[in-house]
């Protein structure tokens, strides 16, 4: 935006610096001096405004406040009129858009004679970039220059019905610029209209039909304040920008109407000997009154890092127009002008201290704080080990929705007490908070089977029971594969998470639950950890499977990962490998098929004491070569010592205590 160097030095009896040392000065306090170009004895500003400071410094008044508080130079007030004519106004104002108009205020002036304007007047305009009309429009412009409000003549004797509504235009209004432009308006543009017709779109531009002209006698001056958003939004439907709707989208001051109408009369009964009819007229249904903000004098020292005197800070704020006044120690309670839409927070003050006080007189020092390391949360840390682990192993990781249906609950049992309903479902498919993730982990097999035989997932995440308790749970599912398989996997993760008393108990169903149950019936374990129950293994019920039209077997774990994260520990048992050679005998044993094979590993290791390095096994068996509910399981059982090699009769040994072990219980035959 263009700025006049002798503009900007009239508010000032003291003499300004040099233009170049100005720029400097404004550029490194307040906003950039893109160039400054000497034209005949002035010099122009071209100033980048920052848009958070239109509203005051769209303005030569608003930058020479700048340059007062800069220079701590005393401004001149400027000169308003205040003359009431005796004559009432004949021109009636209806602010129909009160919302869209907060303020309109107006004089009507007569006895103008329409003219060129001063020499002085026309060579402002024109350094500023503006073309002179004639002195009532000049007058105008030239006010809009100096104090940032836009305003507009309309000759008094060219409105029908001595009227002016500001209202929105009716369904396809049409208006002729001042420029014979036509416009088609619509009812989200704001207008100022007559009796007749609309005769300027408000805040953008001036209607062809009251137009000044050099029979002009009477005006009405008009300085408005309309809402940004509508002007901003009208001035894009008609892809019209102008010097004024530039400066009302970015926001004017309401309480500056009445400034700038009374310093247009005045230059107007100046410059082209016009009289005021009557008094103001203003229609102001919601006055602005100044914003007041405390502001805390330990808390600037603390955000700028220097310490800055009271009355220094006091002087500086007053020097920007702010009044300051003393709450209490170590406080100020600040005023903040109406025309600094700015401002409304005790940054927004500390921000213009340290701009004004300067940001080079600040000293740059190193941060200085104690580095406390955060608390470990090992919540998280378990959770993610936990998820690097099967990651690790081949999995991946899913997240599903914490919801389901009425379908799943049917499907898998639930009772209405054990669910927990949710007040405004999106639909009946997130009716429930989830109590598991297992339906989830179906779901994700339903649909992914068709395209994939086998894979491998897991989520953990909260569940929800009543009573407003969640609780974290993790899940994991394997497609196609074996239950050992999955059984290895478990183990593998327990073994990493430091973890070593982990068994698997058989799973006994409540009778009236058990054809409601989720697991296979046969294929199924309770996973403990000493005498803490802390999870599931198992298949899936062929009921799910089948109402999920899944083909493929799914195994699945279901653990409480509140319990794991406690039992888990980075603490790891090492135990050195043996340096003498192991040995590895088989053994076949016919048992029953009710017989878990933990039981059969129990007898193999407590017989064999601790000789019995690890038992394998590798062989399992039901046919029609097998006697009446029997089974065949075979075993790798791998003897070794960690002092001595043992010897061949030692092997046989242990080995004989083992057979005699497990053909003490009966039914149990072992195979030759």
């Amino acid at each position: 935006m263009l700025f006049s160097y002798n503009w900007l030095q009239s508010f000032f009896g003291k003499k300004l610096p040099h233009a170049n040392q100005l720029a400097e000065l404004l550029t490194k306090h307040f906003a950039e001096v893109e160039e400054v170009k000497k034209k005949g004895n002035d010099y122009i500003f071209n100033i980048d405004i920052r848009p958070n400071r239109a509203p005051d410094c769209f303005s030569h008044i608003g930058v020479a406040r700048e340059i007062s508080a800069i220079l701590n130079y005393s401004i001149k007030n400027l000169t308003l009129s205040k003359n009431e004519g005796k004559k009432q106004a004949s021109v009636k104002v209806e602010v129909a858009a009160k919302e869209a108009c907060p303020r309109y205020t107006a004089r009507m002036i007569n006895n103008i004679k329409i003219g060129p304007s001063p020499k002085w007047l026309s060579d402002e305009l024109k350094i500023c970039g503006l073309r002179p009309i004639n002195n009532i429009v000049d007058i105008a412009n030239y006010v809009m220059l100096e104090t940032g409000q836009p305003l507009h003549a309309f000759d008094a004797d060219k409105l029908a019905g001595g009227k002016i509504v500001v209202r929105f235009a009716k369904d396809k209004e049409r208006i002729i610029s001042l420029e014979d432009q036509k416009f088609n308006l619509s009812p989200d543009v704001l207008v100022i209209a007559d009796n007749a017709h609309p005769i300027a779109i408000a805040g953008i531009k001036g209607g062809k039909s009251p137009e000044i002209g050099k029979s002009t006698k009477t005006i009405v001056l008009e300085s408005a304040n309309f809402n940004p958003q509508v002007v901003r939004k009208g001035s894009k439907k008609l892809n019209l920008k102008t010097d004024a709707s530039l400066r009302f989208e970015h926001g004017i001051d309401p309480n500056l109407t009445e400034t700038a109408v009374n310093r247009a009369a005045v230059l107007i009964e100046k410059i082209a000997g016009g009289k005021i009819i009557g008094s103001l007229i203003d229609v102001y249904s919601k006055k602005v009154l100044p914003k007041t903000i405390k502001l805390d004098l330990l808390y600037v020292d603390r955000l700028l890092g220097v310490k800055i005197p009271p009355f220094e800070i006091k002087k500086i704020l007053e020097r920007l127009g702010f009044k300051v006044q003393g709450l209490r120690a170590k406080m100020f309670k600040v005023i903040v002008p109406t025309f600094r839409l700015d401002i409304s927070l005790p940054e927004d003050l500390i921000e213009e201290i340290g701009r004004i006080y300067g940001y080079d007189r600040i000293p740059s020092l190193p941060p200085f704080s104690s580095l406390v390391p955060a608390k470990r949360n090992l919540s998280v840390f378990w959770e993610d080990f936990v998820k690097n682990a099967l990651k690790e192993v081949g999995f991946s990781e899913v997240y599903n929705y914490s919801f389901f249906g009425e379908k799943e609950s049917r499907l898998f049992g639930y009772k209405e007490k054990e669910l927990v309903e949710v007040e405004n479902p999106l639909n009946q498919e997130y009716k429930y908070l989830r109590t598991s993730l297992i339906p989830g982990l179906l779901k994700n097999i339903e649909k992914n089977a068709r395209n994939f035989n086998n894979f491998k997932i897991f989520e953990l995440g909260k569940v929800f029971k009543p009573r407003s308790l969640e609780a974290r749970q993790l899940s994991g599912l394997v497609l196609d594969e074996g239950f050992y398989y999955l059984k290895g996997i478990v183990d593998l993760v327990f073994e990493k998470l430091g973890i070593t008393d982990i068994w698997y108990d058989e799973h006994q169903p409540i009778p009236e639950k058990s054809k409601q149950s989720i697991w296979h019936i046969k294929k199924c374990a309770e996973i403990k950890v000493a005498d803490n129950k802390i999870g599931f293994l198992g298949e899936i019920s062929p009921r799910i499977l089948n109402n999920l039209q899944i083909k493929n077997k799914a195994v699945l774990f279901d653990i409480d990962f509140e319990k794991l994260s406690l039992l888990s520990s980075e603490e790891q048992e090492y135990r050195p490998i043996s340096r003498f050679p192991s040995a590895v005998r088989d053994i076949a044993i016919l048992v029953p098929k009710g017989i878990k094979v933990a039981q059969i590993l129990n007898k193999i290791y407590e017989a064999g004491g601790k000789e019995v390095r690890d038992v394998e096994l590798f062989d399992f068996y039901e046919g029609k070569e097998m006697p009446q509910g029997k089974k065949n399981l075979a075993f790798h059982i791998i003897y070794q010592a960690e002092d001595r090699t043992l010897s061949s009769s030692e092997i046989d040994s242990l080995q004989k205590s083992v057979v005699a072990s497990l053909e003490k219980e009966q039914g149990w035959q072992i195979r030759k």
